[in-house]
C-alpha cells in the first residue's frame, strides 16, 4: 500500500496527491510515468510523475478527474493509501546539451510540462514557457512555472486571463521574431501538439511531443499504446512517451483516441460507486 502525503485542488476537476513511494522517486526522471491501482479490483491507469521529493521518498501526481478510477483516487485524503503505484516507467526526457528552449503546455498537459521546466532551469538552460487554458478558472501552476521560467506567457482560449488566444500564436511570433530555440518541447492534448509542430516544422525547430495514448500494462506487450512514427509502430509506455513531432502521425493517434469515447461515457454513467453516491 502507498500513503497518500498531501492532498491540493489545483482547480474544481484537477487535484495533486504526493505519494509516498521511496523506490519509485529514487529513479524518477521528468518525462517519465507510473501506473496506479486505487484498490484491489481497480483498474490500472497511467499517470505522468510531476515531481520527485528524493529525500522525502515522495512522487507527485496530478490528475483530472474524468472516469470511475480518477473519481475514486479524488475521493482519497492525506493518510489514506492507494493499493499499487508502479514506476518509474518510459524513458526520461533528453535534455542534453539545451542551451535555450520553448516549452509549450496545454490543460494538464502543465502537469507534465513542469517538472521538464523545472529540470532545463536547475541545468541552467534558458526556459521559454508557454501555458494555455479554457478560461483562468482552470489555470494551474502558474506560480510554479514562473519560478523555472526566463519568459512566461499564460494563454485563455477567452480572454479572462493573461492573453487571449492559443498557444500557437506567441511561440509563432517568437519564432518569426528571432528567438532561436534548440527544441520545442509540446505537452497537452493532442490536436495542439499537432498545431504546434505545424509551426515548427517549416522553421525546422527540433520539437518533442509527450503522446498520451491508451495504456494498460506500461510495458510493451499489450500494444494498446502504439502510435506510428516515421512510418514505423512504436509504442508509447516503452519508447516514449516523447517522440520527435515531426514523425508522428497525428491524425491515426487522434482517431484511435476517440476509439472507446462512447464506451467511456456509458461506464461512468453506469458506474454502481457513482451511483451509490449519488444516493
Amino acid at each position: 500500500m502507498y500513503k497518500i502525503i498531501a492532498k491540493r485542488e489545483l482547480n474544481s476537476t484537477v487535484t495533486m496527491m504526493d505519494i509516498y513511494a521511496p523506490l519509485v522517486a529514487k529513479k524518477a526522471q521528468a518525462g517519465q510515468f507510473i501506473i496506479l491501482r486505487v484498490d484491489a479490483d481497480g483498474e490500472r491507469i497511467p499517470l505522468t510523475v510531476a515531481g520527485f521529493d528524493r529525500n522525502a521518498g515522495t512522487v507527485k501526481i496530478i490528475f483530472q478527474v474524468v472516469g470511475a478510477t480518477t473519481y475514486l483516487l479524488n475521493k482519497k485524503n492525506a493518510g489514506e493509501c492507494i493499493q499499487d503505484f508502479v514506476g518509474p516507467l518510459g524513458c526520461a526526457t533528453r535534455i542534453e546539451n539545451l542551451k535555450k528552449v520553448c516549452i509549450v503546455g496545454g490543460g494538464v498537459g502543465c502537469a507534465i510540462a513542469l517538472p521538464l521546466a523545472e529540470k532545463l532551469h536547475e541545468e541552467g538552460a534558458e526556459v521559454h514557457s508557454i501555458i494555455g487554458f479554457r478560461n483562468k478558472d482552470l489555470i494551474i501552476l502558474e506560480k510554479e512555472f514562473r519560478l523555472c521560467s526566463d519568459k512566461l506567457t499564460v494563454m485563455t482560449d477567452d480572454g479572462s486571463y493573461g492573453r487571449k488566444g492559443l498557444v500557437t500564436a506567441p511561440l509563432e511570433e517568437f519564432i518569426s521574431n528571432g528567438q532561436v530555440y534548440d527544441k520545442v518541447f509540446a505537452i497537452g492534448p493532442l490536436v495542439m501538439m499537432k498545431c504546434i509542430v505545424a509551426v515548427t516544422k517549416p522553421k525546422n525547430v527540433p520539437t518533442s511531443v509527450s503522446m498520451n495514448p491508451i495504456m494498460i500494462d506500461g510495458t510493451g506487450m499489450c500494444g494498446g499504446c502504439r502510435l506510428t512514427v516515421d512510418g514505423k509502430i512504436k509504442f508509447a509506455c516503452v519508447d516514449g512517451p516523447d517522440f520527435d513531432g515531426f514523425y508522428v502521425d497525428f491524425d491515426e493517434a487522434m482517431a484511435r483516441a476517440k476509439m472507446y469515447k462512447d464506451f467511456e461515457i456509458k461506464a461512468c454513467k453506469d458506474c454502481n460507486l457513482l451511483k451509490a453516491e449519488v444516493k
